[in-house]
């Protein structure tokens, strides 16, 4: 187990060494890299520790929300991984009663800390990859299966927008990569669709899942697990869990029907 320590000046040494090799390679004037790239694993404690969780439960609601590791071979044999993280609890629209009128339940979440370094926070640099790729496997009460989101913050100059977009999924149980353009996410801000859309900045501070029972009237026990959070282009857009792309429902979605 490392500590916070530990991290820190790891991330600093690696920002330290990442800019010298550019400098010494003289790689800013090589072509872009649009290979695949790993964001975010789910696959060890240490990946959790990253990562930290929310709920209305935590302002008065009654929703609960865990980020365990999952070790079971039954959930994880398929992608053959020893471990994934599983994102579970309790969505409650009720709130205590000392908080009724005050506080709005339904809500979980999580999301990746703040990374800092020597050198200021690490950020995630997308500007030469079009999409981004989650493997995931949803189980729990079907009635919460529509109600998950994708949660995307950037360096941009307003710290409360949040860029979001609906996960859909095709299956129930089993694992599936979904692809979502970043081109399709939305500028919301404190929960809301904002009127003025703006072009999402290329550098990612963090990046999360919510299940959003409040704004659907869903209430039940949820179950997400995760496996990682990848960024891609379109000729990587591919899932290999089955013979077609998983891509194919998500690049013609769009927001018409769909409510923040």
């Amino acid at each position: 187990m490392q500590s916070w320590r530990q991290i820190y000046w790891n991330r600093t040494r690696k920002r330290l060494f990442d800019g010298l090799a550019d400098i010494v390679k003289m790689s800013g004037a090589d072509t872009p890299s649009r290979a695949p790239h790993t964001l975010f694993a789910f696959n060890t404690k240490d990946d959790l520790r990253m990562h930290a969780t929310g709920c209305d439960g935590d302002i008065g609601g009654n929703s609960t929300v865990n980020l365990d590791l999952d070790l079971s071979s039954t959930h994880n044999a398929r992608i053959n991984k020893p471990a994934t993280a599983k994102f579970w609890g309790d969505m409650r629209l009720d709130v205590r009663p000392q908080y009724q009128g005050r506080v709005r339940g339904g809500y979980a979440a999580f999301r990746n800390k703040p990374r800092p370094s020597l050198f200021g926070d690490i950020l995630d640099n997308i500007e030469f990859h079009e999409y981004l790729a989650l493997r995931l496997r949803v189980a729990g009460d079907p009635i919460t299966h529509n109600s998950y989101f994708v949660n995307l913050q950037t360096n941009g100059p307003i710290t409360t927008d949040v860029w979001q977009h609906r996960l859909y999924f095709q299956k129930k149980d089993e694992w599936e990569d979904i692809f979502i353009p970043f081109r399709n996410f939305v500028r919301t801000n404190n929960g809301e669709l904002s009127e003025i859309q703006l072009e999402m900045s290329d550098k990612l501070r963090s990046v999360g899942i919510s299940l959003l029972g409040g704004n659907s009237g869903v209430s039940g026990q949820y179950e997400l697990n995760i496996d990682t959070i990848r960024i891609v282009n379109e000729e990587d857009a591919v899932s290999d869990l089955d013979s077609e792309p998983a891509s194919d429902k998500e690049k013609g979605q769009t927001w018409d029907d769909i409510k923040i």
